[in-house]
């Protein structure tokens, strides 16, 4: 789901077509020394803790210095969630973005114009846990925009060629706009203009462009 940051960013009649970001494993092999902090933090507390208890005394002490002992990788574990859900691959109807940060926030996007190839990535356990590096090659100066690790490559990849093929059979705007069939010359161009006529009247076409395919059609025929 897009954030009202996200949606911010987006262009009048821009869509996003696909979020992701990179595969749990990741944030997982992130968050498991503070996992493992806290779960011997834990035990060492209560052992400690069960053991002061008959003697009346330090019980106190015993809470804060627990307390101090969790309170680090207790920030540690939600800084790593937090950077991790914060790291977005977004793909729309016309760019390529990634986002990151949690509070200032680092944006790169490519046009999906400029985008020439997608090179995917995965290793053998990539492709058992549904994960892998995309290398996006761009005409722009960044050149190359790397995601790694990211869920669903696959994916994200198709996603991301589909919209690119949109784009190009569309306008400005991005809707996308029916291209006129290669036809025989023994077909008539009244019929086809008349089929054109048919998309213009039901809105799927605007006058502008009923105009221009219909010079294309007189120009070629």
């Amino acid at each position: 789901m897009a954030n009202g940051y996200i949606k911010q960013m987006l262009s009048e009649n821009e869509e996003i077509m696909l979020i992701t970001r990179q595969h749990g494993l990741v944030l997982f092999g992130n968050i498991l020394l503070e996992i493992f902090l806290i779960a011997l933090f834990s035990i060492a507390i209560s052992l400690v803790f069960i053991l002061a208890v008959p003697t009346g005394i330090w019980s106190i002490t015993v809470w804060i210095a627990g307390g101090l002992l969790l309170l680090f990788p207790l920030i540690g574990l939600v800084h790593d969630v937090l950077v991790w859900a914060n790291k977005q691959f977004i793909i729309t109807s016309r760019r390529v973005i990634q986002v990151s940060g949690i509070i200032n926030k680092q944006v790169t996007d490519s046009s999906l114009e400029k985008v020439n190839d997608v090179k995917m990535v995965q290793s053998f356990w990539g492709r058992l846990f549904n994960y892998g590096d995309l290398e996006i090659l761009t005409a722009s100066e960044l050149g190359v925009n790397v995601f790694r690790r990211i869920g669903n490559p696959v994916k994200v990849k198709t996603t991301m060629l589909n919209a690119k093929n949109r784009l190009g059979d569309g306008d400005d705007s991005g809707r996308v706009i029916p291209r006129v069939k290669s036809v025989p010359a023994a077909v008539a161009v009244p019929d086809m203009l008349q089929e054109l006529d048919a998309l213009r009247q039901k809105g799927i076409i605007t006058e502008e462009e009923f105009q221009a395919k219909k010079k294309d059609l007189l120009a070629r025929f």
